[in-house]
């Protein structure tokens, strides 16, 4: 961590929360309201940028190794992260097809889907994301009561975000996969999305069976760092997703 000190780390992350929550509310104004489509890819880049380098700690892939070492902690630590980063640049590239072929067979229109509902499940994703980093930076500073309960905390928004998208936006959608082009997109980029959710929420699950049994420490908690780590990866697929299939665009 580049915060030494507890509570400044915590209210970086504050703050980059607020930024989130600020650019989403523009988004999607701007979608309603004032429609410009340029603006709304710069917003979604930034917001995404923030989750990287503030979250998700994109930076530390360039720190020295400060212990050559190869069977000291830091330098698997190191490795590890690597590999992680590996990982999820391999999955983006499912995420990037769904993309793309959201683009190439609807053009600059979209599925006929609520707005108002995307909107409540893209902000549970996003505290979600908040309290994930909050998470981590208690267990960096040895606040293990403190990293469980945003741990439980983020898994509950988790399965509200499955809830909402699974349970309400499929059903409400006025269309299915097979009914057309924009149905079986729609479909295909929530599900796989949706899916990548319940692991995450998986992964929460089972380091938050491991804080309670108190096998990391402030030093050691790669686990901790890698499932929030993954955890904002989706954070950030889905801030791409959000105004792919619900600002952009007149209806399908």
């Amino acid at each position: 961590m580049v915060e030494t000190n507890k509570a400044s780390a915590l209210r970086l992350g504050m703050l980059i929360f607020g930024a989130l929550a600020v650019a989403t509310a523009v988004e999607f104004l701007l979608a309603l309201f004032a429609y410009v489509l340029p603006i709304l890819v710069v917003i979604a880049l930034i917001k995404a940028g923030l989750v990287m380098y503030y979250y998700m700690h994109i930076n530390r892939l360039f720190e020295a190794d400060p212990d050559p070492d190869q069977e000291s902690f830091s330098y698997k630590l190191m490795t590890n992260r690597i590999g992680l980063w590996f990982f999820m640049l391999s999955d983006s590239f499912i995420f990037g097809g769904l993309l793309v072929s959201r683009f190439n067979l609807l053009g600059l229109t979209r599925p006929d889907v609520n707005q108002f509902t995307g909107l409540g499940v893209t902000s549970l994703l996003l505290i979600s994301s908040f309290f994930a980093n909050r998470a981590e930076t208690a267990m960096v500073h040895g606040d293990r009561k403190q990293t469980t309960i945003s741990l439980v905390v983020t898994i509950l928004l988790g399965l509200l975000f499955l809830a909402g998208v699974i349970g309400i936006e499929w059903r409400i959608a006025p269309f299915r996969p097979a009914d057309n082009v924009a149905g079986a997109i729609f479909y295909a980029m929530t599900g796989f999305h949706a899916f990548h959710v319940l692991t995450g929420i998986t992964f929460l699950s089972i380091v938050l069976g491991n804080n309670l049994r108190m096998r990391y420490t402030s030093e050691k908690h790669w686990a901790v760092e890698a499932a929030v780590t993954y955890w904002h990866f989706i954070d950030v697929v889905w801030i791409i997703f959000y105004p792919a299939l619900y600002l952009i665009g007149s209806v399908h």
